[in-house]
């Protein structure tokens, strides 16, 4: 099983109004991936972090296998949502892929 983790902090023009509403769009549609793309067991998005986290928001995944990464991350579905609802609002992303 894989484990993919996913960080972001939104773009400082997204207006603090908006936050909320950003991130209940970008969980609905990133969790909604798990049965549309192959070897995505899982995925949980994290809206609210502790205060001590260095990120506004987190997308927690689990793969069957390492190569599911690349194939999560090309699927067509993965990037409509992603080019929607995630990657207009955020920066600094961090990623953290590991096996267990």
């Amino acid at each position: 099983m894989v484990h993919h983790i996913v960080m972001w902090n939104f773009r400082p023009e997204v207006p603090e109004e908006e936050k909320s509403d950003r991130m209940k769009e970008m969980a609905e549609h990133l969790e909604s991936l798990v049965g549309k793309v192959p070897g995505l067991l899982t995925a949980r998005f994290v809206p609210a972090p502790l205060s001590s986290s260095t990120h506004d928001m987190a997308l927690v995944t689990t793969l069957e296998k390492p190569e599911d990464v690349a194939v999560y991350g090309s699927h067509p579905e993965h990037v409509k949502v992603a080019d929607t609802y995630v990657r207009p609002f955020v920066c600094d992303r961090a990623c953290l892929d590991y096996e267990e």
